[in-house]
């Protein structure tokens, strides 16, 4: 059934008409919402994007919002009558679809996010104009202009309240966005779409604790070169997802301990193989065992099965930095001279400021 678009006016020959919004209430207790079941008809009648009135509602009821763009889904938390997000529906029309002069729904918003304004036009009358900003709303239009696409990454916008909810909850639901995605059979190609997911959430760095819980077993090493792409987008330059790999690690290990302990040196040199581990990282990891992830015992036995590796690469490192000393002490000058057959080799003192060539004895 439709209704009029500007429901004070009561001509039934009114030509601007929307659906009538229908609600679907799920859930019980804590977690219960409200689904806008034809939210994306509602707003196509009113030329508005579907997050645009259902924002508004999260903000008049002070409840947070979440958009499913992919499956149609435009949800309100907590429990809400049809008829009453009709009445409100009203607000939203009038203050941000209805002309002020004709009173007329053929208008576009148009965002300046530069000067953050949001211009009206309307193409009956050709009203143009300014709105107030002072809505909440405003500033959700201002973040997410009308007319820019949502991509599936979602790099960028916010497309829910989650960044309201604890590190906790943010956490547990990159959890259930990579787990489905595992279940599906389609993760292997979906890298980017996690990555992506973990920054939207705002916790890429623990995106690595998140992969390793679903994604490894007893047979990590395998794991490891299968997913190292997934990771590597995490743990690339980012010492911190680093951490929270080792940190998944250990779990993984709390889980198969039978089958993994005494294999830690093979799989912590197949992870700095892979680079998404630094060495210093490793180290750092080896020389403090934490009982935030498994107990104290298991943290203490696992950085003890992996002192072999953190010898083998403290010497490396050593080596390594001996080997640019060396190449420090064997830097020298050479002077050419005029009465001279064969160029003659100075080797360069410690104190001396005058590295450069000598120009006058070439």
């Amino acid at each position: 059934m439709s209704v009029n678009v500007n429901r004070s006016v009561s001509d039934q020959f009114y030509r601007y008409k929307m659906p009538r919004l229908i609600a679907k209430v799920e859930g019980k207790g804590n977690g219960i919402k409200t689904v806008i079941v034809n939210m994306v008809d509602v707003a196509k009648a009113l030329n508005r994007p579907p997050t645009y009135p259902t924002k508004y509602f999260g903000c008049e009821l002070g409840a947070q919002t979440q958009f499913d763009v992919k499956n149609d889904r435009y949800i309100v938390n907590g429990s809400h009558e049809a008829n009453k997000l009709q009445d409100m529906l009203d607000g939203f029309i009038k203050k941000f679809v209805l002309c002020p002069e004709c009173e007329n729904p053929e208008t576009d918003l148009h965002v300046n996010t530069k000067k953050q304004t949001i211009g009206n036009s309307c193409k009956a009358c050709g009203y143009r104009g300014m709105l107030d900003t002072h809505h909440k709303l405003c500033t959700f239009i201002l973040k997410n202009p009308p007319g820019k696409s949502i991509s599936d990454h979602a790099k960028v916008l916010t497309l829910s309240d989650d960044l309201e909810r604890t590190v906790e909850e943010r956490v547990n639901i990159l959890f259930d966005f990579v787990k489905k995605k595992k279940e599906e059979g389609i993760i292997d190609s979906y890298d980017k779409e996690i990555v992506a997911e973990a920054e939207r959430l705002d916790v890429k760095a623990m995106g690595p604790l998140v992969l390793t819980e679903v994604l490894f077993n007893e047979k990590i090493r395998e794991q490891i070169k299968k997913y190292r792409r997934h990771f590597l987008r995490f743990c690339h330059n980012n010492k911190k997802a680093q951490r929270y790999l080792l940190h998944g690690l250990e779990c993984v290990v709390a889980m198969h301990q039978a089958q993994l302990i005494s294999k830690i040196p093979h799989i912590l040199k197949e992870m700095y193989d892979a680079d998404l581990l630094e060495e210093e990282v490793i180290i750092s990891w080896s020389e403090k065992a934490s009982k935030k992830y498994v107990s104290k015992e298991l943290a203490k036995e696992i950085r003890v099965k992996a002192e072999p590796f953190i010898k083998w690469l403290k010497e490396a490192e050593e080596e390594s930095s001996g080997g640019e000393e060396e190449d420090e002490d064997e830097n020298i000058e050479v002077v050419y001279s005029k009465t001279a057959s064969v160029p003659k080799v100075e080797t360069v003192k410690s104190d001396n400021k005058d590295d450069d060539i000598d120009i006058d004895a070439i």
